[in-house]
């Protein structure tokens, strides 16, 4: 008896605008889109982010903007700072250092918060 959970499938994210939402998670990020079922009859799309889902689902206002987030790696972690901020997306690093990470946090066009975590070099090093 138990549960035992072996992987985290998807998170959802509510967005007011779909065609905006693709372009930051499919164009910005970079994400693969997949093919969502034909009876979901509701604005959205699903991104895939490494094993998981990212569900942007439609809605007619955004959500109220708090600290609730969901957390990409990433490979290159001072990269993908500068491409959000060159595309005008506002970032914040993290003043609580986890060993061997980097990590700053930012927001989508809806409000919504995204960490990006991604190797220090002093742990993770190739």
């Amino acid at each position: 008896m138990g549960i035992n959970v072996e992987s985290l499938d998807h998170v959802t994210v509510q967005i007011t605008d779909v065609e905006r939402a693709k372009k930051y998670y499919g164009g910005l990020l970079g994400l693969q889109e997949m093919p969502r079922p034909e009876s979901f009859d509701f604005p959205g799309a699903w991104f895939r982010a490494g094993s998981s889902l990212i569900h942007l689902v439609g809605q007619p206002q955004p959500d109220p903007e708090t600290r609730a987030h969901f957390c990409l790696w990433v490979t290159d972690i001072k990269d993908a700072c500068k491409t959000l901020e060159a595309a005008g997306y506002k970032t914040e690093w993290n003043k609580r250092k986890i060993p061997g990470l980097e990590r700053f946090f930012t927001r989508d066009p809806d409000g919504n918060r995204i960490e990006f975590q991604g190797p220090d070099g002093s742990v993770w090093a190739a």
